[in-house]
């Protein structure tokens, strides 16, 4: 369950968005505003991490895959994945990082493949359910075996972003449209109705 806070964020995640995207290899965008296409969360077993994956673009662009942790503290060893900090008008100063090289992202999304544990529920203050923007779902069998992911081994940050972690291998699609194997975890959202690869599971 995600608890989501009416809150003010400084700067936005679009604009810490729109200042990290252009820099990126695998960024395919004219310049423009971006804007949020759909997206989807995860819960953090332990609830110390917010996990929110958004797909963004500009105008009728290519629709762009961003997972994003926040942390109310640094992440040990992840300066190369830090997009900045925010101040968040409820829960203070916050570090917001791309997910490819935090581990607890890479934990529940092993667990979103292979166990089909899906997207968390939105609850708004705690008490208002927030109707999803978009519905993921998971090729993998349903005996698939979850391996317990304790540290992100490396990660190449291109496109497809490959995450070598200590137990499985993830893919996640940066640009969508491209085809992936193994196990993986696909979305739909309103105007793209045919399921698109997010990402995969070896």
């Amino acid at each position: 369950m995600a608890l989501i806070h009416r809150a003010t964020l400084r700067p936005s995640k679009l604009e810490l968005l729109t200042g990290w995207l252009p820099g990126r290899p695998w960024y395919d965008a004219p310049a423009g505003d971006l804007e949020r296409v759909a997206g989807y969360r995860f819960d953090d077993p332990a609830g110390a991490v917010g996990i929110e994956t958004m797909l963004v673009r500009v105008g009728d662009g290519q629709v762009h895959q961003v997972p994003l942790t926040y942390r109310e503290a640094p992440l040990a060893g992840g300066d190369a994945w830090l997009l900045g900090t925010t101040e968040h008008s409820v829960l203070g100063k916050r570090w917001i990082y791309d997910g490819t090289g935090d581990p607890v992202y890479a934990a529940v999304l092993a667990a979103a493949i292979l166990g089909h544990t899906g997207q968390a529920e939105e609850l708004v203050e705690g008490v208002e359910r927030r109707a999803p923007s978009m519905a993921i779902a998971s090729t993998a069998p349903g005996d698939a075996v979850v391996p317990a992911v304790g540290e992100v081994v490396r990660t190449d940050g291109d496109d497809p972003a490959v995450i070598v972690t200590d137990t499985v291998t993830l893919t996640v699609a940066r640009r969508l449209g491209a085809e992936l194997g193994g196990a993986v975890l696909t979305g739909t959202w309103p105007g793209q109705e045919t399921p698109v690869a997010l990402a995969s599971a070896r």
